[in-house]
């Protein structure tokens, strides 16, 4: 489809256009200066950049082709909420997070300056007209991960189908039955929505799909941490943004085939980096779509990013869910125990994540680990220090930065970063 057409369906969407062109060429600009600026790429990430770019257009035409056929688009804010249980009633799961400091000011006209950039950027695309996922979403699906989320879904679901999932804090046998609960109750609201109830043939297959494509991103992860390390961080963060973005299946198949690739680049000694780089892992707040700061500043100081510990890493792919059960709410059940596992900021105590981050450290050979925090997430930020304590065990340094989607702070962030890596051995 041309640029002219995609205008027309953004007009038809009832977008503002003009402003609408406006971000995508901001978000172009920042791509083009981070992910566009590396050099010796897997060519294969020519898919994966493709998926990107075409994030408002041609997926976009693909959501609506399928709305021609009677499907509905529920849209979802955080990866607890489980993707295969609503493939499985023939509805179509859809991230709506943004990561572009671009529509933060369009979200300050109403919400308070001091919250994290990532809410204010997703929901300043709402408020702007330049999202194009609002007005074809049939649904919204919100969690309680952190307060300013819990306290926009209620603006929010004032407004648009809205369906809030109660995540515990902790993660004792009543807080599995709580969750439990939450992930039938949202099966429920989903039956109401697709007119069907869930069927556990479909249920099983839609997992199956699923977990096919975490395995596929954990044969990713695998191969970035070899040496020579065939594939740049930026690039795996790219994979990672397109993962909450593309059909799931065309997804897997092109996953393996960048993994292919890497193979190959291994044999042949073929890496975006010097053997001085620096093997650095990213822990904390994710970096959704539009967002390529840290992991740019990072290898562009002399590190290479080879774990992210975040959401937009590791914690989305890392468990599978158990096919076992041969029965709906034996299926929903198993989903309920693998989101669970999910080791985000929020619980407490959270041990289980500071296990997971010294396990990914060491596993990766990191020599330091840059804890990425967005400004106002307090349950990250005072995490750090226990996250900290945990390295140091393995005598491994970290450094914590503090920061948002602007641009504002990039040279004092570089100069922090160099200054950190000049001190790994």
């Amino acid at each position: 489809m041309s640029v002219n057409n995609y205008e027309k369906m953004w007009q038809e969407l009832g977008l503002d256009v003009n402003l609408h062109n406006e971000v995508l060429d901001y978000i172009n600009k920042g791509f083009q200066n981070t992910v566009g600026k590396q050099k010796n790429r897997p060519k294969t990430m020519e898919y994966f950049d493709n998926v990107l770019h075409e994030s408002h257009g041609g997926r976009i035409a693909e959501l609506i082709e399928e709305k021609s056929k009677g499907k509905k688009i529920v849209g979802f804010f955080c990866i607890y909420v489980p993707e295969e249980v609503i493939m499985a009633l023939d509805l179509v799961p859809i991230a709506l997070c943004g990561g572009t400091n671009f529509s933060v000011p369009y979200a300050e006209k109403m919400l308070p300056r001091d919250i994290c950039p990532l809410v204010k950027s997703t929901l300043g695309l709402a408020f702007s007209k330049t999202c194009p996922y609002a007005p074809i979403k049939s649904l919204a699906v919100g969690e309680t991960t952190c307060d300013a989320k819990k306290k926009v879904w209620d603006i929010l679901a004032q407004k648009v189908n809205f369906h809030i999932m109660e995540l515990p804090q902790k993660k004792n046998a009543i807080d599995l039955h709580l969750w439990d609960n939450e992930i039938h109750s949202l099966a429920e609201n989903l039956e109401r929505l697709a007119e069907r109830k869930l069927n556990p043939s479909v249920l099983k297959e839609k997992i199956e799909i699923m977990n096919n494509k975490r395995k596929a991103l954990q044969r990713l992860a695998k191969l970035r941490i070899k040496e020579p390390i065939p594939i740049s961080g930026l690039d795996t963060l790219v994979v990672m943004q397109a993962a909450l973005n593309d059909e799931p299946v065309r997804f897997t198949k092109k996953v393996e085939e960048l993994c292919d690739e890497l193979e190959d680049r291994i044999k042949k000694g073929i890496s975006p980096f010097s053997d001085k780089a620096k093997r650095i892992m990213v822990s904390g707040c994710p970096s959704v779509m539009g967002n390529w700061k840290i992991h740019s500043l990072i290898e562009t100081s002399g590190g290479a990013v080879v774990v992210d510990e975040t959401c937009t890493g590791v914690k989305y792919f890392k468990d599978l869910v158990d096919t076992k059960a041969n029965d709906v709410d034996g299926l929903l059940g198993a989903i309920a125990d693998r989101y669970l596992k999910i080791n985000c900021s929020c619980f407490t105590p959270n041990n289980d994540r500071l296990d997971m981050a010294r396990s990914l450290a060491k596993e990766g050979n990191v020599k330091g680990v840059v804890q990425y925090i967005l400004q106002y997430c307090h349950t990250y930020n005072i995490e750090a220090i226990r996250i900290e304590g945990a390295l140091k065990q393995d005598n491994i340094p970290s450094l914590k930065i503090v920061t948002d989607y602007s641009e504002e702070d990039t040279a004092q962030l570089r100069t922090r970063i160099e200054a950190f890596l000049e001190t790994l051995k």
